[in-house]
This record gives structure tokens, C-alpha cells and sequence, in this order.
């Protein structure tokens, strides 16, 4: 044997294995280890998928975390079964923020990836495959294998078929391979349910077709329908809408058959038409987003008022210094036009900015207004829009061609790679916490974590900052601007507080409207103004009840009283989703004297229609808004004048900007200010005072008419003076006084179990081993919460509250271990228990 076979034989024997730690979104608080097969070792890189068994039958896709050569001693590594991406999908910055969450929100790196990733991105056994809707065999520019080609014949007749179809027939060899090359050929898409199903929206389109681009060709054709008048009315309209001659471009694009339609032509002489190949239809697929089709006049100039460039001025200052601006400027004052003067500078020098809103309705609006700035160079990223539609904005995020994002929540976990600037704006809103699943992450406070990881920088904005926000501007932990005057002819409007007890003692209320109220809402719409309402609560009535023996109509699977909607003559559950037809009778005594109790936005709605009835009324509350584009449809119904009054929910206090709104009505402030929660008056102030903000916007002098039975209540002092200020200071003082935040670090501890006793019994077990680790006066008794039992699990909470300073890491790992002692337990083996850090 030759020296040189030798020394190809030590090589060899002395080539070490690779192995990889693959992070898996599966609530497991560890990485696994997997062997790496020869033909992938020179693909191997940090932050691209993996295709890999998980338990006995199940695959999964995982993103790989480190690369070694180290085996595990516990088990034997299997095989990595496919690389799925050629460049990292996880940059080392998601890396870092992946496991602070993890660790501070007491959640796995697991959990934080499964939120994090979109579902485009996470193949896994239980995930379906689809024909791709825009993919036509005959004109796709790839050639296809024997088992490509079976495949998508399977695909067009079965319509869906599971990862383990998929395999069966390849006979289990090189499944991956297959599924990664239809993927790349854009042959199939992968959804995760069938509900799900993707179906992209198309338009139905006639052109002419291509023999008849002769001059003479075409004349000869219209000599011959000279006695067919319908089929020739459709050649000349499509003559008139395409100047073929002029520019045969035109033609290939063809036009909407909508367009007959709307213009009334015989649909049987286009069909005719098509059928003798004078024309030819096809489909094309529209932008998902269809709505950033629209044509708009573009306007690249931000034009600033004097206030507005100092207080801009104002922000690059502290940002020489901090790394987080405070922004507290009043509702109308400008702030949004700040923001995007910032930004244009960020995307001018080639970096990424990201804009949180806390809403997909405030989504609606801010783009349109961004879209006259940036043009379509702009991502947008909430929960509204499909798989593939998230994972196309993930995409170009981390490849670096959208470096501008304006999302929800979940937009802080996208893969930026040179971020600069984070705006949050209404940084007070409690939908930045997410509460269902974990991690039960604040987007707010993971901002200022994220831009430390990326050094970037971070404006937070509202006209009611959060009190922990404030707080710490106030204590130089953060640098705070202040914008007091609203922009160009704007001013604050008037606040009347009506006393209902007194209306209703001189019988001046009804359908629970005050006399005044109606009178100036009357008034405003006869003067052509429009109106927002404002009633957090939706629904006809929040619950039915038997006069005669006192029965409530409730939920069956949870501790609440079924709402009634009268529009579907229904019972709901807004928890569970249960429901029941309205009974005729009481279900107790049999007596007919069923009553409504109070009301909901729907009933506002029937309300004002009988005393509006020429007057366009809408709701925008999430009965209304569950199709995907019904939040754009209901503002621009209101933003164009056709509806005059917007009843809603939450939806209409945040960030809407209409200039023709004159008067704004908040018709049950009391149920708001008495919520048994430390939170209940900071965040009716603030309610209240967002919603305020929506009228007088323009040169229209606005007014709000807020309805309460407790007029004497120290928030109307504050609030009708916009008085933040002095409303902060007050609360403050009680939050000292009662150890809550800002003074406090709060974790809840939800334990969750089909038995109550057990729930009761290990909540107890629970506290008493706390209390011996962190102290009788840190941990709160447990105790049922307001809603004790939802979808038959019962619930019991238990309060942990630690002042600054105290050693919060460690406390975390002394809840861990308590609870996993108590787990060890047969008896509490099956309680579900839920840490949420900071509950909002």
C-alpha cells in the first residue's frame, strides 16, 4: 500500500463528526443534539432550519443554535434529516433577545421560537400540503421529475395532502429533498391547518388575442359582427379601454372582466367571444395586500411646525445621551409626523426602522398616510394577514430588502440585521402584553431590550404614557419630550360630564342615553359632522335575567353570564366561544319576565337607529372586524362621510384621525373606573382620554360627553382639565401607599386544573413553600380571580410582588423549583401552571 492511501486512511479515521444543537419550538426549557450527515457538513451554518425527528414519529422543523463536535452522553444523536436554508433565517441579535425572553418572562427559547417563527416557516409532520394556487404546470419555466409530476397530479385531485402522505409516496427516500424542491419551485405551499387554507385572491382578465394584432385582421372581425351588436359592443369596449395599435404592452395585461360586468354587457357574447378565440381570459394574482394597489399621489416632503422640529430636535438631544425618548404630546399634536421624519432619515442612511402600533385598526390608517411618504417600500406584519404573506415580510427583513416595518406585537421578533430606530407608539396600550401563549411578553419592554442588543435607538409616544414609562422619564432613566399644543388650527375639546342620576330623576334618560347628549348629537348631524361612540363593551346586553326568582343566564363551561347578541337572537360566551339560542322563558322558574341588563355596542347601535334613521350608523368592535380587510372597509366608509356615527370598542380610542369628527360620547364610564384592578383608574383616564381625542382634530370646534352616575369622582377633576399631570401624582401617591408599580416588580401565578379541589389544594402547597423562600410579605395569599373557571378548567392565582433591588434571577428559579417540587406530587402531576411576569 502506497504512503499516500496511508495517509488518506488516517485522515479519515482522524475526520471529526459534526454535531449541532438544534433549538425546536416546543415548550422543552433545552436545545437537542443532532449528528449531521457527510453531505451537509460544508451547509451547516447558525440560524438556518433543519428538518429532524422528534420523538418516535414526529417531524419537526428547528432552527440550529451552535455547531461542535461533541456527542451527547444521554443518548444517541439522530440525523438531521434536511437543510432547508441556504443563508440564516435567525440572526445572532434574535438570538440574544430569544433568550432574554426566555429567561425574564420565565418562559423556554422554545416557546419564544414558536411565537417568533412564522407558521410558513415551521414545517412539522402535522403540517399540510398544498398546490400552490398561482402555479400552472404549462407555463412554469422548470423541468419536473416523474415523481414531481406525480406528485402534483396527486395534489390537483386530493387538494391537501399530510407530511406522511408525502412520504408515502416517495417511499420515505429523500422526502425532504422532494418537499424542498417543489418549495423552490414554487409548486406547493405548506399551511398548518385547513382552516387556514390559503387562497390568494385573483381577478378574472379578458385580452385580445394575438392574430388579431393586424389591422386588417381586426377590421375584417368587426365587419363580421356587424351583425352580432352585443359581441360587437364588447370588442369595442375593450378597443376603448386597450389601445392595442398604440401599445401592444397594454393588450398583454389585458383588462378586469369586472369591467364588463359593471358596465352591464352580455356575460354569453364574452363567453361567445372567448369560445371563437377572439379573446382569451385568464386569472393573475392580484398583491395580497390589495389594498397598497391603490394609486396614491406620493409626497416625500414631512412638513414640520416650529413645535414639532423642537421637539424633534429635542429627541436627537437625549439621544446623544440615552438611548429612550419619552414622547408625551396631547392627542392631535403632531406626533406621528415626527416619527416618520425620523424614520425617513434612518431609511435614507441605509438602516432598518421599526414602528410599533398596539392595533391592526391603527394599522389600517398609519399606512395609507406612510404609503404618500415611503411609497410601497414599506413591510407590514399583524396577525391578519396569511402564512405566506408573514413570511414574506420575515424574508425580506433579514435578506435586507424591507428595511422599513410597521407592525403589531409580534413585529419585534422579525430578524432585523442593521436596526437603528424602534418607535412604539401609544406606548400605553395593554395589546402590547401578550397573554396567550407563552412568553407572556410586553413588546414595549422587550423594544428597549432589543434596541440595547442592536444599539439602536427608541422613541416611546403617547398622550397618556404608561405610569411605569413616565416614571422612569421622570427619574432620568429615560429622556421625556413634551408636546402640548395640537398641530395647525387644532384645539383640545370640551369636556361636559352628565350626571345620570340627576337625568334620570327628572326622567330626561332614554335607552340610556341623556337628553343633552342626544340633543347635541342631533344638532352635529344636521350640521353634516360625524360622531365616534364609545362603549367597551360589545354585545346587545351583557347578560338576561328572570325578574321573578333573579336566574342569570350563564356559560355552562365558564364563571361568566352570556352576553346577548339580538341581531343573531344568541347567548355567547366571548371566553369559550359557547353558545345557545335566547330563551322565550326563564330556564329556572319558567316565568316570562326575562329582562336585559345593561347594554353593549350593539345595542347602541339598534338604539340610535331608531332615533337616527336617515343617519348611516356603523359598529367597529371584533364582531365587526373578523375578515381580514373589515377594519380598512369600516375607516374608510367613516373616513369618505358615507357613515356619520362609529360606535366601538377599544378599537376607536387609539390613534384614529378623522377631521369631520365634532363630538365624541362615552356612555358608561363608571363600569371602567370600578374594575377591581391597581390598574382600573390609570387606564379609564386614559381611555377616556384617548377617546377625547379623536374629535376637534381639524378647525371644527370638538366636544365629549361623558355619562356617569358618579360625577363627583376626583378623575372627572383631572380629566376635564387634561390634567395628566396631576392625575399621575395622585395615583402615584397610592401606589406608594399600596407597595404596587412602579415601586414593586409583580409575577402572577396561574394554576390551571380540571378538578377545583386540586387546583385549591396545590395553589395552598404552593404558597406555603414561597413564602419559607421569599418571605411572608412578598407573596400574596391565592385567591380565586374574577373569572374563576373558563372552558371548564378552574383557575387560582397566586400574587408574588418584590421591591427593586431585590434579587429578581433568583427568586425566578426559587418559583421554578417550588412549583416543580409540587409537580412531583401524583396529585398536582396534571395542574397547568402559568408564570406571567409583569401582568399587565
Amino acid at each position: 500500500m502506497s504512503q499516500l492511501s496511508l495517509n488518506t486512511i488516517e485522515e479519515d479515521s482522524l475526520q471529526k463528526t459534526y454535531f449541532v444543537q438544534v433549538l425546536l419550538p416546543v415548550p422543552i426549557p433545552k436545545t437537542f443534539t443532532y449528528r449531521v450527515p457527510r453531505k451537509y457538513e460544508e451547509l451547516i451554518q447558525v440560524g438556518i432550519r433543519a428538518i429532524v425527528p422528534f420523538g418516535q414519529k414526529k417531524i419537526i422543523t428547528g432552527v440550529i443554535s451552535a455547531i461542535h463536535h461533541e456527542a451527547p452522553k444521554e443518548y444517541e444523536a439522530k440525523y438531521i434529516l434536511e437543510i432547508l436554508d441556504e443563508f440564516p433565517i435567525l440572526s445572532q441579535q434574535q438570538f440574544k433577545l430569544f433568550e432574554w425572553m426566555a429567561q425574564y418572562y420565565m418562559a423556554t427559547e422554545g416557546e419564544v421560537l414558536n411565537v417568533g417563527l412564522p407558521s410558513g416557516l415551521k414545517l412539522s409532520s402535522e403540517s399540510k400540503i398544498q398546490l400552490n394556487p398561482a402555479f400552472q404546470l404549462e407555463q412554469s419555466p422548470y423541468i419536473f421529475s416523474q415523481i414531481e409530476e406525480i406528485v402534483i397530479k396527486l395534489l390537483k385531485k386530493e387538494g391537501l395532502l399530510s407530511y406522511q402522505q408525502f412520504a408515502e409516496i416517495t417511499n420515505g427516500k429523500q422526502t425532504s429533498l422532494l418537499l424542498k424542491e417543489l418549495l423552490k419551485k414554487q409548486v406547493i405551499m405548506l399551511i398548518e391547518q385547513v382552516q387556514e387554507r390559503y387562497k390568494p385572491k385573483t381577478e378574472k382578465r379578458l385580452r385580445l388575442q394575438k392574430e388579431w394584432l393586424d389591422e386588417a385582421r381586426l377590421s375584417e372581425l368587426m365587419q363580421n359582427l356587424e351583425k352580432k351588436p352585443k359581441q360587437l359592443d364588447v370588442l369595442l369596449k375593450y378597443l376603448q379601454e386597450v389601445p392595442v395599435f398604440k401599445d401592444v404592452q397594454k393588450n398583454e395585461i389585458g383588462i378586469a372582466k369586472s369591467i364588463f360586468k359593471e358596465n352591464q354587457f352580455s356575460t354569453s357574447s364574452i363567453n361567445t367571444l372567448v369560445k371563437n378565440k377572439v379573446f382569451e381570459d385568464f386569472e393573475v394574482i392580484t398583491s395580497r395586500l390589495d389594498y397598497l394597489n391603490r394609486q396614491v399621489n406620493l409626497d416625500h416632503e414631512i412638513n414640520l411646525s416650529p413645535a414639532q422640529e423642537q421637539c424633534k430636535n429635542d429627541i436627537n438631544t437625549i439621544f446623544t445621551e440615552k438611548d429612550v425618548a419619552l414622547l408625551h404630546g396631547v392627542t392631535g399634536s403632531g406626533k406621528t409626523e415626527i416619527y416618520l421624519s425620523l424614520i425617513r432619515e434612518v431609511i435614507d442612511s441605509g438602516s432598518q426602522a421599526l414602528f410599533l402600533l398596539p392595533e391592526i385598526a391603527i394599522t389600517t390608517q398609519m399606512i395609507q398616510r406612510v404609503r404618500k411618504i415611503f411609497g410601497d417600500q414599506v413591510g407590514i406584519y399583524h396577525s391578519k394577514f396569511s402564512d405566506a404573506e408573514r413570511v414574506e415580510v420575515w424574508q425580506g427583513v433579514a435578506e435586507g430588502t424591507i428595511n422599513f416595518v410597521i407592525g403589531v406585537r409580534s413585529s419585534i421578533l422579525l430578524p432585523f440585521n442593521n436596526l437603528s430606530l424602534i418607535v412604539v407608539d401609544e406606548e400605553h396600550e395593554s395589546s402590547y402584553k401578550q397573554y396567550d401563549p407563552a412568553p407572556r411578553y410586553n413588546a414595549r419592554d422587550t423594544a428597549v431590550v432589543l434596541a440595547n442588543i442592536h444599539q439602536a435607538k427608541l422613541i416611546l409616544g403617547s398622550a397618556t404614557p404608561s405610569y411605569e414609562s413616565y416614571y422612569n422619564a421622570k427619574t432620568g432613566k429615560y429622556g421625556l419630550t413634551v408636546l402640548s399644543e395640537r398641530y395647525g388650527e387644532g384645539k383640545m375639546p370640551e369636556i361636559e360630564i352628565i350626571d345620570m342620576r340627576r337625568q334620570k330623576a327628572k326622567k330626561l334618560v332614554k335607552d340610556d342615553f341623556s337628553h343633552s347628549f342626544l340633543a347635541a348629537l342631533e344638532a352635529e348631524m344636521n350640521n353634516g359632522n360625524q360622531a365616534i361612540i364609545f362603549q367597551n363593551r360589545r354585545g346587545y346586553a351583557p347578560y338576561l335575567q328572570c325578574e321573578t326568582c333573579g336566574w342569570i343566564s350563564e356559560c355552562e363551561n365558564c364563571s361568566v353570564s352570556l352576553t346577548y347578541h339580538m341581531h343573531q337572537h344568541e347567548l355567547k360566551c366571548h371566553y369559550c366561544g359557547y353558545r345557545q339560542k335566547s330563551p322565550s322563558a326563564c330556564l329556572n322558574c319558567e316565568s316570562t319576565a326575562l329582562v336585559m341588563k345593561g347594554f353593549g355596542t350593539e345595542k347602541i347601535e339598534d338604539d340610535l337607529k331608531l332615533h337616527f334613521p336617515e343617519v348611516k350608523i356603523q359598529r367597529m368592535d371584533r364582531d365587526t372586524t373578523r375578515k381580514k380587510y373589515s377594519y380598512q372597509q369600516i375607516i374608510e366608509s367613516f373616513e369618505s362621510g358615507e357613515t356619520q356615527i362609529l360606535i366601538g370598542t377599544q378599537m376607536v380610542t387609539k390613534g384614529l384621525d378623522f377631521e369631520n369628527v365634532s363630538i365624541v360620547g362615552i356612555v358608561d364610564a363608571d363600569r371602567m373606573m370600578y374594575y377591581p384592578d391597581f390598574r382600573a383608574h390609570e387606564r379609564t383616564f386614559q381611555l377616556m382620554l384617548q377617546v377625547s381625542g379623536r374629535a376637534g382634530r381639524s378647525h371644527k370646534k370638538g366636544k365629549v360627553w361623558i355619562q356617569s352616575f358618579q360625577q363627583d369622582h376626583p378623575l372627572f377633576k383631572y380629566l376635564l382639565n387634561y390634567d395628566y399631570e396631576g392625575f399621575y401624582e395622585l395615583q402615584l401617591k397610592e401606589r406608594h401607599s399600596f407597595f404596587y408599580p412602579p415601586y414593586c416588580r409583580l409575577i402572577k401565578i396561574v394554576l390551571k386544573g380540571a378538578q377545583a379541589e386540586s387546583v385549591r389544594n396545590g395553589s395552598k402547597l404552593l404558597y406555603e413553600s414561597l413564602i419559607t423562600k421569599l418571605g411572608f410579605q412578598r407573596v400574596l395569599a391565592p385567591h380565586e380571580p374574577l373569572i374563576s373557571k373558563i372552558r371548564n378548567i378552574y383557575h387560582m392565582e397566586l400574587w408574588v410582588k418584590m421591591e427593586k433591588g431585590y434579587p429578581l434571577e433568583s427568586s425566578k428559579k426559587q418559583i421554578k423549583n417550588s412549583v416543580d417540587k409540587l409537580q412531583e406530587n401524583s396529585q398536582f402531576r396534571k395542574l397547568r401552571v402559568v408564570f406571567d411576569v409583569d401582568p399587565q
